[in-house]
């Protein structure tokens, strides 16, 4: 009986079962908890007549967006509104991570230069721009720039085919023919084979030491690929220029000021945390690493591209997802200014029209935390893929 006592005891008081109970009881109360608020929630939607469910997805919107990237109208159902408002928030959060990168990039290796000059200019750049809230920048580019442009009629002009006013820039549409699809899938393959060629290049590299000139390789593919299909196919491509009639200019492509403003305010903004990261991922190389590329004979450019960046990305990607992270989910600022991203367009004005608030912010917070998801993946994959091996 003393045995089977002293046995209970010693399954009590181990450390695993009781790790194991608390996590049961924890998650217990979790469970207990979401139910709880279901089972309210839902009392209080059928004591006030509300109704649930996605059927409203499949009715008429019945309201117009400024701005679409497919064929939308006020017919158009709600779930059209929702992929409108989706597709208008990756534009945004597409072009932004793009030009954030590029620029702070730039601005993190200018802080580094041994040129005063330069250098000064990229610390002034950084610590103005990330020490004034985004939606204050936003609103400065949108209101006190793009808006004191002149009106449509004194547009300022360039090249007789952009012409950028306070309604927008307006800029030459291509317009492909029946065989214009040749240049697309050549465009697509050419891309295809560049990534397997960076993948070979990599592993090639990281058996011999060996560098093939990846970049150069892609932009020639790119060039030629598109250049030979537009000859084998008579240059199947003509361009729809804008052309001022009335008050407002029509036909091209219209970048509007509100896309314009929420972009230029995202990309400069988050540019200046980028430079910082950047900054820090090279000074975290060690010095040692400069000074054995310097007396193999490289070249500051050849040091900076083969030696320092590749060790630093180690470094900078971790930071740099979340960077990319917060452009995405700062987009939603979008609303300030009115341009329709899905927050304004499906969280707002379909949730005042259809008051399915349960199903339309759930629908929203399940994209961003999708898009959240996918971006930590795509930057995983590619941190993993950058790994410097060690031979």
């Amino acid at each position: 009986m003393q045995d089977k006592n002293l046995g209970l005891s010693s399954i009590l008081f181990n450390r695993s079962v009781q790790g194991i109970f608390y996590q049961i009881v924890t998650l217990a109360l979790v469970i207990l908890a979401v139910l709880y608020i279901v089972d309210n929630t839902a009392s209080n939607m059928v004591a006030r007549g509300l109704a649930s469910g996605f059927h409203f997805l499949g009715v008429e919107s019945q309201f117009d967006i400024g701005m679409t990237l497919i064929d939308y109208s006020p017919t158009s159902t709600y779930f059209d509104s929702f992929i409108v408002g989706l597709l208008n928030t990756l534009l945004v959060a597409g072009l932004g991570i793009s030009i954030a990168t590029i620029v702070g990039f730039a601005v993190g290796i200018a802080r580094l230069s041994s040129n005063w000059l330069i250098a000064r200019l990229a610390e002034s750049y950084i610590e103005i721009l990330r020490n004034i809230p985004l939606l204050l920048q936003i609103f400065f580019w949108y209101f006190a720039v793009l808006r004191a442009l002149p009106k449509p009629k004194q547009s300022l002009e360039f090249a007789d085919s952009f012409f950028l006013n306070n309604r927008g820039l307006f800029i030459p549409d291509p317009v492909f023919g029946e065989s214009g699809t040749l240049i697309l899938y050549s465009f697509i393959s050419a891309i295809l084979i560049s990534i397997g060629i960076a993948i070979w290049s990599k592993q090639r590299q990281n058996k011999t030491g060996q560098t093939f000139p990846v970049f150069y390789s892609s932009i020639g593919l790119l060039i030629s690929f598109v250049f030979l299909s537009m000859l084998a196919t008579g240059f199947p491509v003509t361009f729809d220029y804008p052309e001022l009639k009335g008050f407002n200019f029509k036909g091209g492509i219209k970048l509007i000021p509100e896309l314009v403003a929420l972009t230029f305010a995202l990309s400069m903004y988050t540019a200046s945390f980028i430079a910082e990261v950047v900054r820090a991922g090279i000074q975290a190389v060690s010095l040692g690493q400069t000074e054995a590329a310097r007396s193999l004979g490289l070249n500051p450019n050849q040091i900076l591209r083969l030696v320092i960046i590749p060790q630093a990305l180690r470094v900078i990607v971790p930071p740099l997802t979340n960077q990319y992270l917060n452009l995405t989910k700062n987009s939603s600022l979008a609303a300030a200014i009115a341009y329709p991203d899905l927050v304004l367009v499906f969280a707002g004005t379909a949730l005042m029209q259809t008051g399915q608030a349960i199903e339309i912010i759930g629908m929203v917070m399940g994209v961003y935390l999708f898009l959240s998801l996918m971006t930590s993946i795509i930057m995983n994959l590619f941190n993993r893929f950058m790994r410097v091996a060690e031979r």
